[in-house]
């Protein structure tokens, strides 16, 4: 509910970012957590407030958000198709992840959480340098965006510049 108002409020980006990395911090602390229960009793709190804050900031960051920013980068025409195809993304993994966990739990002990935190921490770098802020622009300025991105603008050479000012 909290997300309705906050989403507006700082930016689709900023709290997709900000989820990405509490969701990455939550899952190297869930792991230091089972690597030393054995020695510390008490780290069994660390383990379930950092699971606690892992589904916070996942409930801030990249479980609402994607939503917003797949129906905002694409116009009217192809947004129901990628809306479909996140949606399937998103279940599939959410499938994958459920049925697997269990065998990669036994596979890696504790340090289960270190593979969530590498993938999170690739997630955070890609929308960092590619996912632009969504919030109060239009479908024709994102697209603006991301044309700047893929063909940025050619530094005149010298010769340019001075040809360009002798025709002016």
């Amino acid at each position: 509910f909290l997300q309705v108002f906050l989403v507006e409020k700082a930016g689709r980006r900023s709290l997709f970012l900000a989820g990405l990395m509490g969701m990455l911090i939550s899952a190297m602390a869930m792991t230091v957590g089972l690597v030393l229960l054995s020695q510390f009793a008490w780290m069994s709190y660390v383990s379930m407030v950092a699971i606690f804050l892992f589904v916070i900031f996942f409930e801030v960051g990249p479980g609402p958000i994607p939503w917003f920013i797949v129906a905002e980068l694409f116009s009217q025409g192809p947004r129901p198709a990628a809306i479909a195809v996140a949606g399937f993304c998103n279940w599939a993994c959410n499938f994958i992840v459920g049925m697997c966990f269990q065998y990669i739990a036994d596979l890696c002990g504790p340090y289960v959480f270190v593979i969530f935190a590498a993938l999170l921490l690739v997630f955070f770098l890609f929308a960092y340098f590619k996912v632009p802020e969504t919030k109060g622009k239009s479908f024709e300025e994102i697209a603006a965006v991301f044309r700047r991105k893929k063909h940025p603008a050619k530094a005149m050479t010298e010769l340019e510049e001075l040809q360009r000012s002798e025709k002016a």
